[in-house]
């Protein structure tokens, strides 16, 4: 096997490998702030991977909770957290803080 050979097939083996570490996710901030989520309503593209990132500005912890997503997860106060969710077909996602859910409460629009 010659050189140019060799590198060649390392460059094709390596292509799926560059294409799926290029394709990011997209990323939505929620803030929990006073027992609710800002913004209470965010869009994000649909059929796309989506980064939550949750910073929780309460000097209380927080659950964020969403069936139709399918996750929960504990925030403790002044923390911050990534969920990732998707890809999400159209359509409505809500959420809400476990904790406070008569304030606390959210959409993911995915359009």
């Amino acid at each position: 096997m010659t050189l140019a050979y060799r590198l060649a097939t390392v460059v094709i083996a390596a292509l799926p490998f560059a294409a799926s570490a290029g394709a990011a996710e997209a990323e939505l901030m929620l803030v929990i702030k006073n027992h609710r989520f800002e913004p209470a309503e965010s869009k994000v593209p649909a059929g796309q991977r989506i980064k939550l990132v949750v910073h929780n500005q309460d000097s209380t912890p927080e659950e964020f909770e969403s069936h139709s997503l399918n996750r929960e997860k504990v925030i403790p106060a002044g923390a911050r957290v990534t969920i990732f969710v998707g890809p999400l077909k159209p359509g409505r996602y809500e959420f809400v803080g476990e904790y406070n859910e008569a304030t606390a409460k959210g959409t993911i629009v995915a359009e």
